[in-house]
């Protein structure tokens, strides 16, 4: 039996060693995101444009959606409710001011004469 110059034929990689030059690398899997809540974005929108109630109602429905299915949006949802409350609150307050102005009014205003 004649001995081959150029060695053994090659084997297969021993355990632990990297595969060959020009092996496929098997690439690394990431998970999906979940999705946005659509409500969540629609919350956060309607309280900066000014539509305050409908940002808290969609901001509440949101929250519940996002704990039962696991949607991401949390923070979408939270920052609709502070915005909207913040509106809601402006309102209120500026109708009671409207409200107290008037009543002042008709009373000084009627009893000046």
């Amino acid at each position: 039996m004649s001995v081959s110059p150029y060695g053994s034929p090659p084997g297969p990689p021993p355990q632990g060693q990297p595969p060959a030059y020009g092996a496929p690398v098997p690439y690394p899997v990431y998970a999906m995101a979940p999705p946005t809540n659509g409500l969540a974005v629609a919350s956060l929108i309607c309280s900066v444009l000014g539509f305050s109630l409908l940002g808290v109602i969609f901001g509440h429905v949101a929250l519940g959606q996002i704990r039962s299915k696991g949607e991401a949006g949390h923070g979408l949802a939270v920052a609709g409710l502070i915005i909207g409350y913040l509106g809601l609150a402006v309102v209120v307050l500026w109708g009671v001011l409207v409200l107290v102005m008037g009543f002042g009014f008709a009373f000084w205003g009627a009893t000046s004469s």
